[in-house]
This record gives C-alpha cells, structure tokens and sequence, in this order.
C-alpha cells in the first residue's frame, strides 16, 4: 500500500482519471460489489460525483479537462478509497438503487439488492400493483427498498422498519428527500415487535442473512458495514426464521412475503423442506429471494413456530 503513487502528473481528461483510477485500484486488490463490480466503475463513481457528473454521458465529455482543484479532489478521492478500503457509496455519501439516488452512510447497507429488479417488473405477477395500498419494508435500512417500491404501486403507503435508530435517521433523509410524508414512515421496530395489529399487502425484507462462517471470511469492504445489518447466527437464518413465524399475522388474505436469504437460500431449504418458496431468477445477477402467500404460510404456522430457535 505504501508503494502506490498518487502523482498525477500528465493526466489531463475525465478518460485519464477514470483509467488511472482502475488501474489504482487494481493494483491495490481492492474489493468490488457495493454497487460496482469492477475497478473502473468504482473509479468511474468516485470521479463523476466530484466532476458532478450523470453516469451516463456524451462521448465528447470523457475528453473534457478538469480543472486543478478538479484533479486534486478526484485524485484524493481515490487515495481514501485505497487506504481506508472503505465502499466508494460512504466516501460520497449516497448510492443509486432501481434509478433512485439514495443517502447512506455507515449506519446503514450500501444498497444492492436484486429485489430492485423485481420492482422494475413490478413484482413480476405476484401482486396487482393497483390493488396494493399498504407496504412494509422490514429491516429497511437506508429505506431503499420501500421507497423504490413506490414507484412500482401507485396507490401504496410503505412502512420502513428498523431497530436501529442511526439507520432510521438515514431512512428519514431519504423519506425527506423525495417529500414521501404523506406515503412513507419510518418506525423503530424489532421485527414486527412495534407494528401489533398493522396488516400489508405486501412484506418485502433484506434482513441480515450472513453465517458465522460467512462473515468471518467477508472482504474488508463488507467489514465496515454495520454487522446488526448482516450478521444472523450460526446459519445465517436467526432473523428469517422470525420473520417467517409472524408475517401471516401481519398480511392481507391475500397477502405476499418477499425476502432475500441470499446464500444462506441452501440452508433456508434444509430448514424448511415443506415450504413450497418460489425463487427468483434474476437477469442482472443475485439470487436467493423468494415469495410465499400468507395463505401458504397459514397452512405450516405450527411447523413455523416451532423452528423460530435453530
């Protein structure tokens, strides 16, 4: 790490810094998946948010020069992504979910769920988006799963759960930066522990589903994440399995549960064999989300209370 040189001597345009930047971050192993899966994308993020930049642009702008004070901060920018192996979404203080710019910091995941690919098919067939009017995001975190729900059920009001309090305050930046007070509230909750007597039609959750042995070998990126929004016990399931045994009180009749496990899908499988889950295929990656109906989840409530403790 001593040995990278941050001199920048000669590099004049946004394709200079952007490759330089890849090339940094190569050099130095960095770890990708908080919204990129690559050294040049991350760059790409880290670059453009100084130069305030859409990710999108016309081929003329990548050989626009930046200016000296340009250059300085890209290039300082790039040094703390290096030495602090933080995710380029905290160093900036916000990342994009299903189009949606959201605020996140330490406190909360960056988002990357693949549950924004099933916003944009609208829930794919699992729930008539007209006749949706009340959504619960559990263990919402920056709140980015429900606010972007919105976009896909017109007549919704969401709920955005968490229990921790500093997660909650990010969610509340985000309900105020799209004016959703009279469509979103944010609710310290653990689990459904603070919502007695709410019923929704539609559940979503990315609840923590990481393995003991999983988070011991994550890459030092993943590391600086909250562990309240990641850890889950011996299997990965400790909060799943809650979640689970209490929905069906909380949904509509025709009620959906839709929640990610992730990895932990193998032991979610093993756990419940009876289950009849429905599990995603995804176009732009991820897996390890699936949906079950309230009715479904009625028929094995006993099997369900019964495996709430591993």
């Amino acid at each position: 790490m001593t040995n990278i040189n941050y001199q920048y001597d000669g590099l004049e345009t946004v394709t200079d810094f952007v490759r330089w930047g890849g090339s940094l971050f190569r050099g130095a192993n960095l770890f990708f998946g908080h919204g990129t899966d690559n050294a040049f994308d991350d760059a790409k993020t880290l670059a453009f948010h100084v130069l305030n930049l859409p990710w999108e642009i016309p081929e003329r702008y990548w050989q626009a020069r930046l200016s000296p004070d340009e250059k300085r901060r890209v290039a300082e920018l790039f040094k703390r992504r290096i030495e602090s192996r933080k995710p380029s979404a905290y160093l900036i203080g916000e990342a994009w979910f299903a189009g949606m710019r959201f605020i996140v910091n330490e406190a909360t995941l960056v988002p990357r769920s693949p549950i924004a690919e099933l916003i944009a098919k609208e829930f794919d067939g699992w729930v008539n988006p007209e006749k949706v009017h009340r959504v619960l995001d559990m263990c919402t975190g920056s709140g980015c799963i429900g606010i972007a729900s919105l976009q896909a059920l017109p007549y919704a009001t969401v709920d955005l759960a968490d229990i921790s309090p500093e997660a909650l305050a990010v969610t509340q930046q985000n309900i105020d930066l799209y004016r959703l007070h009279d469509s979103a509230r944010a609710i310290q909750s653990d689990l459904f522990s603070a919502l007695q007597g709410e019923k929704y039609d539609l559940i979503l959750s990315n609840p923590p589903y990481v393995d003991v042995i999983e988070m011991d070998a994550l890459p030092e990126e993943f590391q600086q994440e909250p562990r309240l929004g990641l850890e889950a016990g011996e299997d990965g399931l400790d909060l799943v399995r809650r979640i689970l045994a209490e929905a069906s009180d909380h949904l509509t009749d025709d009620g959906v549960l839709i929640v990610e496990v992730g990895v932990s899908q193998y032991y979610l499988e093993q756990v419940y064999p009876e289950l009849p889950f429905f599990w995603f295929e995804f176009e732009q990656g991820g897996e390890g989300v699936f949906a079950i109906h309230k009715s479904e989840l009625d028929i094995f409530q006993e099997i369900l209370n019964e495996r709430v403790e591993p």
